[in-house]
């Protein structure tokens, strides 16, 4: 069943604004009814604005009224939303991935100049000028820019950037390399591994932020005063 846009800021907005009840704007909504008595109730994990269906378009006053009059009629969407559609750019990319992309970008170049600039921006989800900047190392950031393999950095699939450099290799007429099948199994592995390692990374260095602002030593610390009887203690 189609439901408005936005379901829980809609809910809100009925629950201020009509006599409907609980049971026909959870309908509406496609919410469950303890929902919209949580946001009823003000108990509702976050605050909500409301959204008038009317204005959108989604309802009308005639159908609203005819819901506040009988409690057994099911209101009717009017207007389903529009879907949404991705225009053509590059590719998203997570904002916590997103400083890695330099080393990706400078992998791609080190081991396989025949991909064109073009492809390397659709595969890594970046502007031709970067690339071009790290490719003759105008780039502001070039000495701190290691080449790293971007499917182990997670901005892209084996599958991908395989597919990728055997379209580039046939269009420059180089004869593609044939892979050791053996060791197919050990570099997933280690990619699986390297990610392992840099989500743990990556938390452990959360959790130590949060340790310091909460003014708390931080996790693994013994958290006990440096004196000089255990400073130079054997």
């Amino acid at each position: 069943m189609a439901q408005p846009l936005m379901p829980h800021a809609t809910a809100a907005w009925l629950v201020d604004n009509t006599a409907l009840t609980f049971e026909q704007i959870a309908d509406f909504c496609g919410l469950h009814i303890l929902e919209v008595q949580a946001i009823a109730d003000d108990t509702a994990a976050t605050k909500l604005t409301g959204r008038d269906p009317i204005r959108a378009g989604e309802l009308n006053q005639d159908e609203i009224d005819h819901g506040q009059s009988d409690p057994s009629y099911r209101l009717r969407l009017l207007k389903e939303p529009d879907q949404s559609r991705r225009t053509k750019g590059p590719r998203y990319t997570p904002v916590s991935k997103r400083q890695d992309k330099p080393d990706g970008i400078a992998w791609i170049i080190r081991n396989h100049p025949e991909i064109s600039d073009g492809q390397i921006s659709k595969l890594i989800g970046t502007t031709r000028t970067t690339i071009a900047a790290i490719r003759d190392r105008s780039h502001w950031n070039i000495a701190n820019i290691q080449p790293k393999d971007p499917v182990t950095l997670g901005l892209c699939s084996q599958r991908e950037l395989d597919a990728l450099v055997a379209k580039a290799a046939k269009a420059a007429g180089i004869e593609p390399a044939q892979q050791d099948s053996r060791l197919a199994g050990d570099r997933e592995a280690l990619i699986e591994e390297l990610r392992r390692e840099r989500d743990t990374a990556a938390r452990d260095a959360e959790a130590a932020h949060a340790a310091e602002a909460a003014g708390e030593p931080a996790p693994g610390s013994s958290g006990g005063d440096i004196t000089i009887d255990n400073l130079f203690k054997s």
